[in-house]
């Protein structure tokens, strides 16, 4: 497993930490149906990572497509 830090302010930590908390609501409302469980806003941004990889490693996946578009709204083409 690798570690990778990355510095936020302080109003995206806050923003994160409540999208996490939106996220974990949601999975108890599914029971559970939910691709990566409850979330806290650490996991949030390794499933967030683990996506943005498959543009690489799954370009065809729904995920990676969908990241690849993400990156391609902000101007980067990959």
């Amino acid at each position: 497993m690798k570690r990778i830090t990355v510095e936020v302010s302080e109003e995206t930590a806050a923003s994160l930490a409540e999208l996490a908390i939106r996220c974990t609501d949601e999975h108890k409302r599914r029971n559970g149906f939910t691709s990566h469980g409850a979330l806290t806003a650490p996991a949030l941004l390794a499933m967030l990572a683990q996506d943005a990889g498959q543009v690489i490693s799954r370009p065809g996946s729904w995920e990676g497509s969908n990241m690849a578009q993400l990156l391609s709204s902000h101007g980067y083409e990959v």
